[in-house]
């Protein structure tokens, strides 16, 4: 994280002929982190049997608490529009910026680190197929209501998220199980690079923390402002952390008559899994989602939310292994 911030600010102090180059580096940006992002997954994807694949009750009560929040902010935004003079605009951002904290959904970076942390991989990348669904669904009927989009129907909404979500999160899975059954040698040696996925999330990390500070040091807002999504965003991040592990504690396999012992792996593995599936996001999502259905402004909490998620994630790997 200090690196990727570094690497900007020392680019953002180098003389003017340098920042020519800055639309060429973000073009590779944009071309290299969907390809990370691609690498991520297709290697998360090789080490799951299709049939590991399987919703389970933690699932669902996740899943209803982003989409009632996200529902429940909205009805809130609209309310302030109708009936607060000049429509309140700064609640209104903070608000819109808690609803794509809340919506967003689970990063594809997530199944790396919940493995790393030895939580469920198959639950957690069933929890991504599930809120992306969720949030494709959600978004195009709530966004509408507190951001009329002229010339843009329901299925216009609903068809543009999916092209975005989809093919970055069913292209991988195609391809490793295609690499599963008709390459099984090549599939054998991609499972013995243990550390991959860690090490390519390593580097999106650089590059995802890179474009926040770029986004905060180029932003127009009032920093006072920027503070009060900043917290938003922070709030955002530590209760649906809390939340997931909260869930995650209380929920109980069918098995019975398991020793205690068993019982308690149980309920951390469970505790871990959760947590980050709600609690780490694709911010790169939510950014996009910011730029194109919300206040242009709210885009900022989608780099802001990173930093949150990944400290935690950082103090949570630090711990997993002190």
């Amino acid at each position: 994280m200090v690196t990727g911030a570094s690497l900007y600010l020392l680019y953002y102090m180098m003389p003017e002929p340098v920042h020519r180059a800055g639309p060429f580096l973000s073009r590779m940006v944009g071309i290299v982190q969907p390809l990370l992002i691609f690498a991520m997954l297709f290697l998360t994807f090789c080490r799951i049997e299709p049939k590991e694949l399987k919703p389970h009750r933690w699932h669902w009560w996740l899943l209803l608490i982003q989409g009632g929040l996200f529902t429940l902010l909205g009805l809130g935004v609209v309310l302030i529009s109708r009936h607060v003079p000049g429509g309140a605009q700064d609640a209104r951002v903070l608000m819109e910026s808690a609803m794509l904290c809340l919506i967003c959904p689970t990063a594809t970076a997530a199944a790396v680190v919940t493995r790393k942390l030895g939580g469920d991989v198959p639950g957690i990348t069933t929890y991504i197929v599930l809120i992306n669904i969720l949030a494709a669904v959600l978004v195009p009927l709530i966004v509408p209501l507190i951001q009329p989009m002229a010339g843009m129907t329901f299925w216009e909404a609903f068809s543009l998220i999916l092209a975005k979500v989809l093919p970055l999160l069913m292209l991988p899975c195609f391809c490793a199980w295609l690499v599963r059954y008709l390459m099984p040698n090549l599939h054998r040696k991609l499972l013995q690079w243990e550390d991959l996925p860690f090490d390519i999330w390593v580097v999106a990390l650089v590059l995802a923390i890179s474009v926040t500070t770029k986004a905060i040091v180029r932003s127009e807002m009032s920093w006072s402002l920027i503070g009060l999504m900043s917290f938003v965003s922070l709030v955002c991040c530590a209760f649906q952390f809390a939340a997931g592990r909260y869930v995650g504690g209380k929920y109980r396999p069918r098995r019975q008559n398991v020793s205690p012992e068993v019982e308690q792996r149980g309920r951390e593995v469970r505790k871990v899994t959760a947590g980050q599936s709600l609690g780490q996001k694709n911010t790169v999502f939510a950014i996009w989602l910011g730029y194109t259905f919300m206040t242009p402004e709210t885009a900022i909490v989608g780099g802001l939310y990173s930093i949150w998620h990944n400290v935690y994630n950082s103090w949570q790997l630090y711990s997993s292994y002190v």
